[in-house]
């Protein structure tokens, strides 16, 4: 229950915030995707969904390429 809790507030902040028209709040997205990542390894897991763990790697490496661009490099 608890990762259920914590993949619905972190995964919808990460939206959210992805879709914002300032790029100052835009670029934290990354940070509550990647949050939510070990929650949705553990729960699709557990619960046997193999494809959704294979699909949550992608989403990770997708939410660190975002890291990558808003925080790493310098423009």
């Amino acid at each position: 229950m608890l990762e259920q809790i914590a993949i619905g507030l972190l995964s919808v902040a990460a939206v959210f915030l992805s879709q914002d028209e300032h790029v100052a709040r835009r670029r934290y997205a990354c940070f509550f995707g990647l949050a939510s990542q070990p929650f949705w390894f553990y729960a699709t897991w557990k619960a046997h969904q193999y494809g959704i763990f294979v699909l949550s790697f992608l989403y990770t490496f997708s939410w660190l390429r975002g890291f990558a661009s808003h925080w790493l490099v310098r423009a």
